[in-house]
């Protein structure tokens, strides 16, 4: 009897993706012909012992594998051999289509087959429509990430050795992350150089039959006015009879249409999830690629829950905007529903080959979804939905009134505004306009000043950056680009030239001592407009306008001569150690207050012979309530955030997350603390039963 030849096993496809997570996501979309698998990453890099470039060969990069991917590597080669065919689906980006390249050469593959997938969202169809056509790796945009991965190279490369050898061992320089680092220097400058300027305003209330209204003094004789100073206040005030009314000399009615935001870019996700969430711009990105590679949503299985999270276009598919318009008509109606296809204009040099951040579909709504996300994932995942939906419905409607109250030249102004149609807000306000009612004015109409207030005002300085503002000043400046403003802002904090203060960037010494010699001997790294048009440089690149080795060489020549300037110029900066105002308590030689990686500490001056260090702690001027011994100090946590406990730990275990004051309750005789609020701080008892209202930056007169 004839013996049967056992079936032949069936080669499947291979897949290639960055991330184990979203391998899984389309395993199960392509089915058991295919086979997912990771790179995890990038596999080859420029090797950290040495620069890595050639600069008589056209600064030819030297790419080696990263130290730990040995496993990954093998494990992808073996998989390749095995395979019918190899495809490339890499992240949809200059990073990924560089990782892309790096696979391609690693299992040598032929980079000019069309074996690169791309898919802007991690969904069954979308994968499956990537497939069906896939194309060649885009040389153009490789070379684009190249440029600048060698630009950077070179720049830090470059200067750190020279910060370490002239200020202190640790530290680093790059393109990028000096210009952030200068942008928050030069608004710490503006603060200090500030100087307050006083003015004054008055504020009225007037009576008409039974209702009263607020208005603002405007001007005089009908020209609108400042008041510098009391004198000028004076001057109106002696101008008014308070026993007679005044007169409605104007009214103006109209009608106002706020139209919605656009749907988030990498920029604007990162600053309104800093705003309204808390969320640090590195923490945004960690959930927004969860959210993007797949979530398990149990029967459905694991499904990518947002387009790619690393764009600056703000273009929605005619697709996703025609699903939008369906989901709107069925739950809020047709009059909510934009009337056609909404187009955003992108800012400046964006680029727009990716759409902007939005669900891959309106119908997953995030209550429906709450069960399957964690807290963090669903606060923003409910951002996200939220602000592409109303991207897509009609605006909102006020009615608005203006009314000039006037009185022997002395004219007051009264504004008011009430909500005709939420349109968008219904789903999604970044403003929060509260209505403003007023009574029925008409021209002609009397009413009575009631009371008026006048109060004195100094002009604020300008705030400080937080991550929000910084993100945005970068993009607004064309510096980096989507994949770069978290990295950025968390290597000058991990370096220690910022640190937060609240939500606050605020510069430190080192930062200050590390601008100032970048400014002085490498003025075009912190030049904003050089530095920007660099990556309108890489953009030309990656449209295959510009060729990327002449890029580089014309950034750096220029950049070699202020290097061998700086070199022999520079003096070496000596931190000086402060004196602490006490004594070592090990050795008794006197403490002085160091600088280190993380900040300043307290050291004995007598190191390395004695190496007593202990932290500086802040002290609030508070007495513990809790021992009555103790100093109520500042404190951070490990997740950086500010707490006060008792200086007495661990003898005494106080602590608290809001800042306590010298006061006790009047009520319960608890202690009190101050808390931040829109407004001002407020102190208040934290059982509830007492609160002081916010303290305001004028002095009533």
């Amino acid at each position: 009897m004839p013996t049967r030849s056992k079936p032949k096993k069936r080669k499947k496809t291979l897949v290639i993706v960055e991330s184990p997570a979203k391998a899984k996501t389309i395993e199960k979309y392509l089915g058991r012909n295919y086979r997912v698998i990771a790179s995890k990453g990038h596999i080859r890099d420029l090797p950290k012992s040495q620069m890595g470039i050639d600069f008589d060969d056209n600064y030819k990069p030297k790419y080696i594998s990263i130290r730990g991917k040995g496993e990954t590597i093998k494990e992808l080669k073996s998989e390749a051999k095995k395979a019918k065919d190899v495809y490339l689906a890499s992240d949809p980006d200059r990073e990924g289509e560089a990782i892309a390249w790096h696979v391609a050469h690693a299992l040598n593959l032929d980079d000019t087959a069309k074996n690169r997938v791309t898919f802007n969202e991690v969904t069954k169809d979308a994968v499956k429509n990537s497939f069906a056509h896939p194309r060649a790796i885009d040389m153009d945009t490789v070379n684009a990430q190249q440029a600048r991965r060698i630009l950077d190279r070179i720049v830090g490369y470059s200067l750190s050795p020279i910060l370490w050898n002239k200020v202190k061992k640790g530290l680093s320089a790059g393109r990028v992350q000096s210009v952030a680092l200068k942008l928050v220097i030069d608004r710490e400058k503006e603060i200090k150089r500030f100087k307050p300027q006083e003015y004054w305003t008055i504020d009225a209330q007037f009576k008409q039959k039974a209702k009263t209204f607020k208005a603002q003094f405007w001007g005089s004789d009908g020209k609108k006015q400042e008041l510098p100073n009391n004198e000028a206040v004076q001057a109106v005030l002696a101008k008014i009879d308070k026993k007679q009314p005044f007169e409605i000399a104007n009214v103006v009615k109209r009608e106002r249409r706020r139209q919605p935001a656009a749907p988030f870019t990498t920029s604007t996700m990162q600053q309104e999830a800093n705003k309204r969430l808390n969320y640090r711009t590195r923490r945004t990105m960690s959930i927004a690629q969860q959210l993007y590679e797949g979530i398990s949503l149990g029967k459905q299985g694991t499904v990518g829950l947002i387009t790619y999270m690393r764009t600056d276009s703000k273009r929605t598919s005619p697709i996703a905007q025609a699903e939008a318009a369906k989901f709107l008509n069925e739950k809020y109606g047709k009059e909510y529903a934009a009337k056609g296809a909404r187009h955003f204009k992108n800012q400046g040099a964006a680029q727009d080959a990716h759409e902007a951040i939005r669900p891959t579909s309106v119908y997953r709504t995030p209550e429906s979804l709450k069960a399957a996300l964690t807290p963090e994932q669903y606060r923003l995942y409910k951002l996200i939905w939220s602000r592409f939906v109303a991207s897509e419905m009609t605006p909102a409607v006020y009615d608005t009134v203006r009314a000039d109250i006037e009185q022997n030249g002395v004219l007051f102004r009264t504004t008011g505004s009430t909500m005709k149609f939420a349109g968008f807000t219904k789903v999604y306000d970044n403003q929060q306009e509260k209505n403003v009612e007023l009574p029925e004015l008409k021209a002609g109409d009397q009413v009575k000043l009631a009371k008026s207030d006048n109060k004195q005002h100094f002009t604020l300085p300008p705030a400080r950056y937080t991550e929000a503002s910084l993100v945005h000043a970068l993009e607004e400046n064309g510096v980096g680009r989507p994949s770069t403003y978290a990295p950025t802002i968390d290597t000058i904090q991990r370096r220690y030239y910022v640190k937060l203060e609240g939500k606050a960037i605020v510069p430190t010494e080192l930062g200050e001592i590390v601008d100032d010699l970048i400014e002085q001997f490498f003025p075009d790294i912190v030049n904003i407009d050089f530095t920007a048009q660099l990556e309108s440089d890489l953009d030309r690149v990656e449209e295959g306008k510009k060729n990327w080795v002449k890029v580089i060489d014309d950034y750096y020549h220029p950049f070699k001569k202020e290097l061998d300037k700086a070199d022999s110029e520079i003096q070496k900066v000596q931190i000086k150690d402060e004196p602490a105002g006490f004594n070592c308590d090990i050795c008794g030689a006197p403490m002085v207050i160091k600088m280190g990686r993380y900040g300043k500490f307290y050291a004995c001056s007598r190191f390395p012979d004695c190496r007593n260090t202990k932290a500086i702690v802040k002290k609030i001027g508070v007495t513990c309530p809790k021992c009555g011994k103790g100093d109520v100090v500042e404190k951070k946590s490990k997740r950086n955030r500010k707490f006060y406990g008792c200086s007495r730990y661990p003898e005494c275990d106080f602590v608290s997350w809001d800042k306590p004051v010298n006061r006790t309750c009047p009520n319960d005789g608890h202690y009190l603390v101050e808390k931040k609020s829109k407004q001002g701080p407020v102190i208040l008892c934290p059982n509830g039963d007492y609160k002081e209202e916010p303290r305001e930056e004028v002095v009533a007169k």
